[in-house]
């Protein structure tokens, strides 16, 4: 089956100078095992060595954020809905979610991971690329930095952590991925055809179910069987994916890490357990969308011009829309009137809705917005009244203070 596509060596080594060599870079990716559930267990001694899920009460309609590793193993898992892990795992513990504390812990170890590059690429708020190349004279080779790195997060925050080491971005997130948890593999430059080559081709990067299955129809079923077909081969069948994956199935990827990478969005998005039309509901998933983007706008201190909502229905029929506002704002307010708009004007409901999502983009930080001409009280009164109501939730708790529409 492969022998039209195969290499012989000239062909190889030309191909591999006109793909690109990989670079010689040290890069740790590293990723914090279960976070948000180990942050709960760390809190609550009582929770720990059992089945924690975060996300809120295995009654409502929400799914979950995260887990422990001993909720994993009744087959609960990330964006599974509530209700379905309170089937899986009746005994578990079921606790909401706490960004502020998350967070604070996030800013702790993005700040132990500057101590040893000025190159730390955040991905989110519990893993990062570091580029240590430049660092292994001060402080050894990468792998003694990623081992420090490793032993210091469990020292000083209680928390463990995996990662990998490899000469790349796309090498050291797969291997940080393939041992959790407390996982440690380094993938040297001499190694990185051999290390690639058993795995299934669903660990590349792009690659998801429905590549997958098209790849499996012509008989590729691992990483090593993409290493036999020659470029212009898989050009010829897949086009420019071809090109992605002849790339990626021999470890390059010249991507650097890049420190200044900025949040260009933040958004929320809700998969109901059960399809529906119900425009009271709806509405009020939409308002509770709109509030987290508002509180975590208000937490970054960024204000946002583009609202942008995300609608799919029962068929799997997904549509996008947005608006542009003339001014940026937190305001839940602002937002959900300007989602729910765009969601009218595409008829939501006509059709059960499986799936909702609300973001907001053109992000500024709310010091360099140009504040409109003439401010009216009733956008100061609005200000200090979510100012009271956040200081309110991060004291007492996100169920201290809520809207009398969500009491029903």
């Amino acid at each position: 089956m492969f022998a039209m596509g195969k290499l012989d060596g000239s062909k190889q080594r030309e191909e591999m100078e006109l793909s690109g060599r990989i670079p010689r870079r040290r890069i740790i990716h590293l990723d914090m095992d279960a976070f948000f559930a180990a942050i709960e267990q760390l809190d609550n001694p009582a929770y720990r060595g059992k089945p924690v899920i975060v996300g809120g009460s295995p009654h409502s309609r929400g799914v979950v954020s995260t887990c422990s590793y001993e909720a994993r193993k009744f087959g609960v898992h990330s964006a599974m809905p509530l209700r379905e892990a309170g089937h899986r795992c009746p005994h578990g513990i079921f606790v909401p979610g706490r960004m502020q504390r998350y967070q604070e812990v996030s800013a702790a170890i993005m700040k132990l991971l500057r101590e040893y590059t000025p190159l730390v690429e955040p991905l989110s708020c519990d893993e990062a690329f570091l580029d240590v190349t430049g660092s292994e004279q001060l402080f050894g080779p990468a792998e003694v930095i990623a081992r420090q790195i490793v032993d210091r997060i469990a020292s000083e925050l209680g928390l463990s952590a995996s990662v990998g080491v490899a000469p790349n971005k796309f090498l050291a997130k797969l291997a940080s991925d393939l041992k959790k948890p407390k996982g440690f593999v380094v993938v040297r430059e001499e190694e990185v055809l051999s290390f690639l080559a058993p795995l299934p081709i669903a660990r590349i990067w792009g690659v998801g179910p429905k590549t997958t299955t098209q790849l499996r129809k012509m008989g590729l079923l691992t990483i090593g069987h993409l290493q036999e077909l020659s470029l212009a081969y898989l050009q010829e069948k897949l086009g420019d994916l071809g090109i992605h994956l002849f790339r990626l199935a021999r470890g390059i990827d010249d991507r650097p890490v890049e420190p200044g990478t900025t949040v260009k969005s933040i958004g929320h998005e809700t998969t109901f357990q059960e399809d529906t039309a119900d425009r009271e509901f709806l509405e009020e998933t939409l308002w509770r969308l709109a509030e987290k983007i508002a509180r975590r706008l208000r937490r970054k201190g960024l204000v946002g011009k583009v609202i942008t909502i995300k609608l799919r229905d029962q068929d799997f029929q997904t549509i996008t829309r947005r608006s542009t506002l003339y001014q940026a704002t937190d305001f839940e307010e602002v937002i959900f009137h300007t989602a729910r708009q765009l969601a009218e004007a595409n008829a939501w409901g006509r059709k059960p809705l499986r799936l909702i999502g609300v973001s907001v983009s053109g992000l500024q930080t709310r010091e360099s917005r140009q504040e409109p001409l003439f401010t009216t009280t009733d956008d100061q009164d609005l200000r200090a009244l979510h100012q009271t109501l956040d200081r309110i939730r991060e004291r007492f708790g996100e169920t201290a203070i809520t809207r009398a529409r969500f009491l029903k």
